[in-house]
């Protein structure tokens, strides 16, 4: 078990025990790190271990709280509806084909950077394709990635990106935290989804880890009403 899943787990049982309870706020980064003997950045991901259970969230500014709801969401952690496993491993039997729109590589801006706990100066992929089953539009997909995680190309991205990551690359995704909701349709979802302007189209906004919770992943994947689906936070490990 790595340190950060150990301390998650110590937070977790606090919290079980009613030493934290729920709309507590929790010690900071910097004191809770001085307990555990440990760098800031682990507190970080154990502290992202515990949103994606649906036990705790951040509050810019404010600090990391008890959701308020966490014992229901405890109780739900076996019965996530769709795994953070790619849309070619989620729909198994079906003809997955994807078109790549853009991939270029930058420097991240300030929310990229909070999402995937990288510095100004790492450089992150920026990726936009569609995703078709077969032959009919089911996603558009926005997705930035450090490069540092792998080397990705045009043909990578023709095929399943999490299929390459783990087979490929040898990495285990461990979880996500996703956020869901519903917008209308923009201009760019007209050109690339085949929906008509202010449509509503169901999104889905997510920032993915490995086993050793390094996020790698934060993108969002814009979905047509008629083919959508509500998701959850889920944690693989459990």
């Amino acid at each position: 078990m790595y340190k950060y899943q150990e301390i998650s787990k110590e937070i977790r049982e606090k919290v079980l025990k009613g030493k934290y309870s729920a709309g507590d706020l929790l010690p900071d980064q910097n004191q809770l790190a001085k307990e555990f003997d440990t760098t800031r950045i682990t507190i970080r991901k154990a502290i992202q271990a515990l949103v994606i259970e649906g036990i705790v969230y951040t509050k810019r500014g404010a600090g990391t709280f008890v959701r308020k709801d966490f014992s229901r969401n405890l109780e739900d952690m076996g019965s996530a509806i769709d795994r953070p496993l790619g849309t070619t491993n989620t729909h198994p039997n079906k003809k997955i084909i994807s078109k790549v729109l853009l991939l270029d590589a930058r420097l991240p801006n300030q929310i990229e950077q909070e999402q995937l706990l990288i510095t100004p100066t790492d450089p992150v992929y920026v990726i936009e394709r569609v995703r078709y089953i077969d032959k009919k539009p089911f996603s558009y997909e926005h997705t930035i990635m450090p490069t540092s995680i792998a080397q990705i190309t045009k043909e990578i991205l023709e095929g399943s990106i999490y299929g390459y990551l783990t087979d490929e690359c040898h990495l285990t995704i461990s979880g996500s935290h996703r956020i869901v909701k519903a917008d209308r349709a923009t201009q760019r979802d007209v050109e690339a989804l085949g929906v008509k302007k202010d449509e509503p189209v169901l999104v889905i906004e997510q920032v993915s880890y490995l086993e050793d919770g390094e996020p790698f992943e934060f993108s969002q994947s814009r979905f047509p009403y008629q083919t959508s689906q509500v998701t959850a936070d889920i944690d693989l490990n459990n």
